[in-house]
């Protein structure tokens, strides 16, 4: 790929790099320009979505069948890098609506079902969110208090959902709801499709955040709002695994736009050194500059090499190692991809915080101040180690797995 990193390792196909193309196209001549506008305002970004949906970019991994573009996922890394890179609010827009409102409907979805949500969703003439978290259900998936009970031919749901990407704006939510109060923690959890216009729905407070302003986080109530039974996706007390595996695909995303966000901020610090004279010399001849740029550069070729593995393994199975000629068709479920999902998402967040600071720091007085915009890209960067798995979650994440794995070999 057209960028400062070295690619070979990781086996792009043309479609990818056509891909890359022309959402770099885009962001560079329609997002970017706008992004610390919209952070300034908390403007959610309407048009560039309806931009990404003319692309149908919306859609990117959705079969064509469903109104999808019927690209790999891997083609959605690149989508969330670029966007990113432009404007990290975008990103995380389209995260919420692809991954995480399509997603569940991809892997639980019937047919009919499928074909009733999905093309409206990937044309943008509907808003998707995804209803997870609760004000005693962050970190703790499992403790989903949400209520839904049935009646007739439907359900009652009441409850309130946190943190909720899109939330203001969407008119679709994949939603956890307990549908078994009597089963533990983690069991009896059901999916519904909820439509946000429905009576009870209500979204009485947007959330003032540090980073990603423009995206638009919201507290959503759910009064007494009734939800046909044939809303529900897959078998009653069954979703919550889906719910988790929704989090690993969201992972890779998320993992993606930390690495869009570091690239930013590396490509502009290294920008501003070679043209900043300090004590005579341009500020690229000191050594601790060159030490900043070198570890940054290497964390940020380790936080792409982790990204696009696990993406390559969601999309094709196996280690994702597919032929140099593409011939490799999607397989997405073909192979856990959990514990490398999690690494993604870690390291490449956590590797963002590290490079968007010291960009911060090569621009000295000038990086804190918002014209030179490396200090957005250190608040956007702070919301990707707690969104789909706090840093300290995904650590227990992978831990248990790889002891998990040693106990089984014993």
């Amino acid at each position: 790929m057209n960028s400062t990193l070295s690619d070979g390792l990781i086996p792009f196909t043309n479609e990818h790099y056509m891909v890359q193309g022309t959402i770099r196209q885009l962001v560079d001549d329609v997002i970017a320009p706008r992004a610390a506008e919209l952070d300034e305002t908390h403007e959610f970004p309407l048009d560039n979505f309806r931009a990404l949906a003319e692309l149908d970019l919306l859609g990117i991994f959705v079969p064509e069948e469903y109104g999808g573009a019927g690209m790999d996922f891997v083609c959605y890394a690149i989508a969330m890098e670029e966007l990113a890179r432009g404007c990290a609010s975008t990103a995380l827009t389209l995260a919420a609506h692809a991954s995480l409102c399509m997603g569940p409907l991809l892997l639980l979805g019937s047919e009919e079902q499928k074909r009733r949500w999905l093309p409206g969703l990937c044309r943008g003439e509907q808003i998707g969110c995804f209803g997870l978290s609760e004000p005693h259900a962050g970190s703790d998936a499992g403790d989903t208090r949400t209520l839904a009970v049935r009646d007739g031919e439907d359900y009652v749901v009441s409850g309130t959902k946190m943190w909720i990407t899109n939330g203001r704006q969407a008119d679709v939510m994949v939603a956890t709801v307990k549908t078994d109060p009597d089963q533990p923690r983690g069991h009896g959890i059901s999916a519904l499709v909820i439509d946000m216009h429905s009576p009870g729905v209500s979204v009485p407070k947007t959330e003032d955040k540090l980073g990603m302003r423009a995206s638009s986080t919201a507290q959503v109530f759910l009064d007494n709002v009734r939800v046909p039974v044939v809303n529900r996706l897959g078998v009653e007390n069954d979703g919550f695994k889906t719910f988790m595996k929704t989090l690993e695909n969201g992972r890779i995303g998320i993992g993606a736009l930390a690495l869009g966000i570091a690239r930013a901020a590396y490509e502009r610090a290294v920008r501003y050194a070679t043209q900043r004279e300090t004590f005579g010399r341009p500020l690229a001849g000191h050594q601790t500059i060159q030490g900043y740029i070198a570890n940054m550069a290497t964390e940020l070729e380790a936080a792409r090499l982790l990204v696009y593995r696990a993406a390559f393994m969601r999309a094709f199975g196996g280690t994702g190692v597919i032929a140099r000629d593409g011939g490799t068709s999607e397989g997405a479920g073909a192979t856990e991809f959990g514990r490398e999902a999690a690494m993604a998402k870690l390291y490449a967040s956590e590797a963002a915080m590290r490079i968007t600071e010291r960009a911060i720091q090569i621009h000295g007085g000038f990086g804190y101040v918002r014209e030179f915009e490396v200090e957005r890209y250190w608040r956007d960067a702070k919301l990707t180690t707690i969104g789909e798995g706090a840093t300290e979650i995904l650590q227990i994440v992978i831990a248990r797995d790889i002891l998990g794995q040693a106990s089984r070999s014993a």
